[in-house]
């Protein structure tokens, strides 16, 4: 049986005592004449103060919640641009040029018109899409240098307790890290198998494609808080081969 939340718990004592206060009340008023109306009222008021307490506790322990979780979602989206910043686009930007199935780009060229319906469109597409990522020895060999360099910053992001509550963000982050250790226990890429290439490939693929779906959600969110945060990242899409920083006239 599931057990009852402090909060329940509390507005039912609570209750629970406006009962009993007014049940009294009635008993002692209950022939009352009106020579009595002024300490009618007072005990009346009394035994209503319990729900009263119960509405203002409830009420502010809503609003205290609600700023609370603005606040985390504000640090976890910090966290999630500094990410995307430091790893997640040039991952992306190295693993989609080697992504034979170009057209899922389309899904990915936001702009300022695009509204919740269609991002949400986006993602659904993204999430489906069965990525052809080919990467070769070499490709294995850059990708492991620039991704192990960032080992210590995705290990800073993994002991992040704010993330904790983020779950779709904490697996693209424990895909990555287990790419880069993937990647970096190898050392003579030149002479691995094909065998061993498919191996790490499947990871890559399973770290670009969480990536790119979150930095959707990344992507609608900066369109909605950060306008100039997103007009950057709309300059710097790192799936648009056609994106430049520069702003154009």
């Amino acid at each position: 049986m599931k057990r009852l939340s402090w909060r329940v718990k509390f507005g039912l004592v609570l209750v629970a005592i406006s009962a009993v206060l007014l049940y009294a009340h009635s008993l002692a008023f209950h022939h009352s004449d009106l020579h009595e109306f002024g300490p009618f009222l007072l005990t009346h008021e009394i035994a209503m103060m319990p729900l009263e307490v119960l509405v203002v506790t409830l009420v502010i322990h809503s609003l205290l919640e609600r700023r609370e979780r603005a606040e985390k979602l504000h640090k976890i989206n910090m966290v999630i641009g500094a990410f995307f910043s430091e790893v997640g686009d040039e991952l992306l930007r190295r693993v989609s040029a080697r992504d034979e199935k170009a057209e899922i780009r389309e899904e990915f060229l936001v702009d300022g018109t695009w509204d919740a319906r269609r991002y949400a469109e986006a993602r659904r597409v993204a999430a489906a899409h069965k990525y052809g990522v080919h990467m070769t020895a070499a490709d294995l060999e850059s990708l492991r240098d620039f991704i192990v360099s960032k080992r210590q910053f995705l290990l800073g992001l993994l002991q992040n307790p704010t993330l904790l509550e983020h779950e779709s963000f904490t697996s693209v982050l424990w895909a990555v890290f287990h790419l880069a250790e993937e990647l970096d226990h190898r050392t003579d890429y030149p002479s691995l198998p094909k065998s061993d290439i498919a191996h790490l490939t499947g990871d890559v693929k399973r770290a670009y494609a969480a990536a790119a779906v979150e930095w959707l959600d990344h992507a609608e969110h900066l369109q909605k808080e950060y306008p100039y945060l997103f007009s950057l990242l709309v300059r710097t899409n790192p799936l648009d081969t056609t994106a430049s920083v520069v702003v154009a006239e």
